[in-house]
């Protein structure tokens, strides 16, 4: 009588190979569009750094845009399906959307406070939950508990500084880390695609 023989775990080697593959001769393909990308970050995160309150403003009427549009397009498609359940639900997270977008357009000053707040109180929930989560940890994690530790305690100091300079550090905060992550990222890229370009 047959019976079902266990596949082998070598039979999708073959087919993890070939993507991999796959993706290293994309990646090398197009590495010159990731180094222009991972330039164009890195200038624009040096920029951000070097004058963060024009930074602060340009993400603030960003994310007034895309609170905004996202209105708009929820409030359509809700009323496009208002039959379906949770109507006013939707209703009411889009027109939500739509007033967060036009006070952060209208008031940038005002928004750059607001979204200030907002990145203060993610601090301090990521920083206690790392801090936490570390503390719980610290027997599996063995050597490792302590960076995270130490990076939750980063959070929190940064929130203190944060709440201790408004609203001053409104005109600065979200400029400065949005320059610092567009940097990293920019540098990512670069060496990504420097080794790309390397590649088979």
């Amino acid at each position: 009588m047959p019976t079902d023989l266990p596949t082998s775990p070598r039979s999708d080697q073959p087919d993890m190979a070939k993507i991999q593959r796959a993706v290293a001769g994309a990646l090398h393909q197009h590495w010159k569009l990731y180094l222009g990308e991972g330039i164009l970050l890195l200038v624009l995160g040096l920029v951000a750094i070097v004058i963060p309150p024009l930074a602060t403003l340009a993400v603030t009427i960003l994310f007034g845009w895309l609170f905004l549009l996202s209105g708009v397009v929820g409030l359509v498609t809700t009323f496009w399906m208002r039959s379906a359940p949770g109507f006013w639900w939707s209703l009411a997270s889009a027109a939500l959307a739509i007033l967060a977008g036009g006070y952060l357009l209208a008031q940038p000053i005002a928004g750059a406070l607001s979204l200030t707040v907002v990145l203060i109180a993610f601090f301090i929930i990521e920083g206690v939950a790392s801090v936490m989560f570390a503390l719980e940890h610290r027997r599996e994690l063995s050597g490792q508990w302590g960076f995270m530790l130490v990076s939750g305690i980063v959070d929190l100091v940064l929130s203190v500084m944060l709440i201790a300079g408004l609203p001053s550090t409104a005109v600065w905060a979200l400029g400065l880390l949005v320059g610092i992550n567009m940097v990293f990222g920019g540098m990512a890229l670069i060496a990504m695609a420097l080794h790309a370009r390397k590649a088979a």
